[in-house]
């Protein structure tokens, strides 16, 4: 069974229910996620042995982060105890033409106060096969950026595949700060994976001739992105999510991926057309479903039709990970489904 690993944030999500907006709410709903944390239920769940690395306060709040990291199956050997806090983000969700809004409340999080020798990285990933970041967690402050320099040193040491999902995000730094950052540490990475606003505001590498919020996608100007990411930075594998957003309750949905191996040209996936009923940790879905299908299925062909199908069932389920099994997953991406394959 392959070992993975995954290091980064989990928060305590709140929600109003029914969609209501947050000057509405009188209660919320609660849930725990993050990037990296969502990656590793997606792995767990997918069968695999599946690690996560991170810094929780020694609280009841933390404790029930934890318990709900490990209720999905995740290891939680490599997960340090201490700080101050968990970090918590509000989500309102959208409709129709109502776009969704987040408020971060994360300031002060015990993963802000990680120091890079809380965690083994060399005991991490002994007999690991996969290790898997963020762009969300050098983004917090410089406690969770010098520990990952670490953990990409220690990876790099045990021969370990690292795979890097760009996202970008505004509220934690700039565009000239995140690319100052994100350029050198893509020498540690195997697999990128991207969307076309990510790859410009962390690498400055941008896909001509889209425009995701018209719902327009230039299928060239993407296949020409992948091969400059891989050329550039030397990647062995770049993936691409496109989603075509056409409302907040609507998108469309598929992928491309580029490697030298089967995909030269970059291939592009069956597309889904998706009512949405929770899009938050689409794209971490489609990282532990891309993930899965590169370490278990016998070709990247179907590593990347697994990754879009699991990513396309996750959005039709409340929360923020992922609880679809490889049955069904394999069952969409086999098609003709419920989902409208357009081939």
């Amino acid at each position: 069974m392959p070992k993975t690993v995954t290091f980064g944030e989990v928060m305590l999500r709140l929600s109003p229910p029914r969609k209501r907006r947050f000057v509405q709410a009188d209660r919320f709903d609660a849930i725990y996620g993050g990037g990296e944390a969502n990656v590793a239920v997606s792995l767990a769940n997918f069968g695999l042995e599946s690690y996560f690395a991170s810094k929780l306060p020694e609280n009841p709040i933390g404790q029930a982060c934890l318990n709900h990291l490990r209720r999905y199956g995740v290891e939680t050997d490599y997960l340090a105890r201490g700080g101050e806090r968990l970090g918590i983000y509000f989500l309102e969700y959208g409709a129709s033409q109502r776009g969704a809004k987040v408020v971060y409340d994360r300031a002060h999080s015990a993963v802000n106060d990680l120091a890079p020798d809380e965690i083994d990285w060399a005991e991490a990933f002994e007999d690991a096969d996969w290790f898997h970041w963020t762009g969300i967690t050098p983004a917090l402050s410089d406690g969770p950026r010098r520990a990952l320099r670490a953990a990409l040193d220690a990876a790099s040491d045990a021969g370990v595949t690292v795979s890097c999902d760009l996202n970008y995000r505004g509220k934690l730094w700039s565009v000239e700060e995140a690319r100052e950052t994100m350029r050198p540490l893509m020498e540690h990475v195997d697999v990128c994976i991207a969307n076309e606003e990510d790859a410009d505001r962390c690498l400055g590498l941008k896909a001509e001739g889209t425009d995701v919020e018209a719902g327009e996608l230039d299928e060239e100007g993407y296949a020409r992105l992948a091969e400059t990411l891989k050329d550039e930075m030397d990647f062995d594998t770049v993936a691409i999510t496109l989603r075509e957003s056409y409302s907040a309750s609507k998108n469309g949905w598929s992928a491309m991926l580029y490697d030298d191996e089967d995909c030269t040209p970059p291939q592009r996936s069956d597309r889904y057309e998706i009512d949405l009923v929770d899009r938050v940790g689409g794209g971490d879905s489609f990282a532990g479903g891309l993930i899965y299908g590169l370490l278990e299925k016998e070709n990247t062909k179907d590593a990347l039709e697994f990754a879009v199908a699991a990513s396309c069932l996750k959005q039709t389920i409340p929360g923020d990970q992922n609880l679809a099994t490889v049955e069904e997953v394999e069952s969409l991406a086999e098609g003709p489904g419920s989902g409208r394959v357009e081939r």
